[in-house]
C-alpha cells in the first residue's frame, strides 16, 4: 500500500507489460494481495483470460507501437515488462525487446512510476567452458539476438524515468506448470539438443514471481540495475534428463549434439554453443531472497506429481 497526501492508504497499482506465462502468474500474486492490476497483450485470447482474472485495464496492443499510451494512462506505481519475443528470429527480438522497451519507456516519461522492471535473459553469456558467470563477465562476443537483449539491457538502465528504479533480472530457462519442454521430449522418447556435458540453467517461474515480488515490495536499499536470476544449481544436461528419466521409469535419453532448440536456433546457429553456470549470488545477497525450487530436483519432483497444475 501506498501513502496519499492526507496520510490514507491507497492500494498498490502494477501495470504488466507482456502478461503472459510469468506476467499471468504475477497477475495473480498482486491480485491476491489487493492490488489494482492492469496488463498489455498481444493475444486476444490472453487479453479475455486476464479479464476474467479481474484485472482491469487489459489492453490488447503491440507493445512496440505507441497506440496503447494514451489507454494505459498514468497512476501506476509499479511496471513489470515481461514480454516475450514476437517470433521471426533476430528481427522479433528487435521488435519486441528493444523497440518494445524504448516503447514503454516513452510511456513512462511524464509518467512516473515507483519501479521499472524488466525481466531479460540469461542468454546473453557467450561463454563455451563451463564457466560461472556473474554480473560482470563478459558478453562479447554478443551474436545474433543476444545483441538485441543487450541493447534492451542498456535502454532500460539507462533510460530517464521520472523516480522510477530500474531493474533487469537476467532470467536463466524458465520451467514450471505447463512449460517443461525437456520433460516432454523424455516422455517422447526424443532426443535432447546438445550435449550431455554441457550445463543447464534454470527458474522456476514461481521463483521468478517471488523475484520480481522481492524487487516491487520495497527493495529500495538494494541496488538497483542488473541482476541474474537462477536457482543457483547449475546441472548438465545429461544428470538432469537420467534423473527425470529414472523417475518416469524410462530409458534414458540420447543426445544430438547438431540439433538446436527453438530458442537457441533464434539466438545465433553460427556462434559456438554456450556451455556457462549462472551464478545467481549477487541477487540473493543483494535483496535476501532463496529460491522456493533451489535445484531442478525439487521443482520437477512436484511437476511430476502434478504435470497439469496450471496457475
Amino acid at each position: 500500500m501506498m501513502a496519499n497526501g492526507s496520510g490514507r492508504s491507497l492500494p498498490t497499482t502494477l501495470f504488466i507489460l507482456g502478461c503472459g506465462y510469468v506476467g499471468r502468474a504475477l497477475a495473480l500474486r498482486a491480485l491476491g494481495r489487493g492490488w489494482r492490476v492492469g496488463a498489455l497483450t498481444r493475444n486476444p485470447a490472453t487479453a479475455s483470460d486476464l479479464r476474467a482474472l479481474g484485472l482491469n485495464p487489459v489492453l490488447t496492443a503491440d507493445l512496440a507501437h505507441h497506440s496503447w499510451h494514451e489507454a494505459a494512462g498514468g497512476g501506476w506505481s509499479l511496471v513489470v515488462n515481461t514480454v516475450s519475443s514476437a517470433g521471426g528470429g533476430e528481427a522479433g527480438y528487435l521488435h519486441s525487446y528493444v523497440n518494445g522497451n524504448r516503447s514503454a519507456l516513452a510511456w513512462l516519461a511524464g509518467r512516473p512510476c515507483r519501479v521499472y522492471l524488466y525481466t531479460g535473459s540469461t542468454s546473453v553469456y557467450p561463454q563455451t567452458e563451463g564457466e560461472w558467470v556473474d554480473e560482470t563477465s563478459s558478453t562479447e562476443p554478443a551474436a545474433g539476438a543476444a545483441v538485441h537483449l543487450l541493447g534492451a539491457e542498456r535502454l532500460v538502465l539507462e533510460a530517464a524515468v521520472p523516480a522510477a528504479r530500474r531493474l533487469v533480472l537476467r532470467l536463466a530457462g524458465i520451467y514450471g506448470p505447463d512449460r517443461h519442454v525437456l520433460l516432454d521430449r523424455i516422455h517422447a522418447g526424443e532426443p535432447i539438443p546438445g550435449r550431455a556435458d554441457t550445463w543447464l540453467n534454470l527458474i522456476h517461474r514461481d521463483d521468478i514471481v517471488e523475484a520480481i515480488l522481492t524487487c516491487l515490495d520495497g527493495g529500495e536499499t538494494a541496488p538497483a540495475g542488473l541482476y541474474n536470476l537462477s536457482d543457483g544449481a547449475p546441472a548438465t544436461r545429461g544428470d538432469f534428463a537420467a534423473w527425470l528419466a529414472e523417475r518416469l521409469g524410462l530409458p534414458e535419453p540420447c543426445f544430438d549434439e547438431a540439433a538446436a532448440g527453438p530458442r537457441r536456433a533464434s539466438l545465433s546457429s553460427s556462434a559456438p554453443r554456450p556451455n556457462r553456470r549462472v551464478s545467481n549470488r549477487s541477487f540473493c545477497q543483494a535483496f535476501g531472497w532463496k529460491p522456493r525450487y533451489p535445484s531442478f530436483r525439487e521443482g520437477f519432483a512436484e511437476l511430476l506429481e502434478r504435470p497439469s497444475s496450471g496457475s
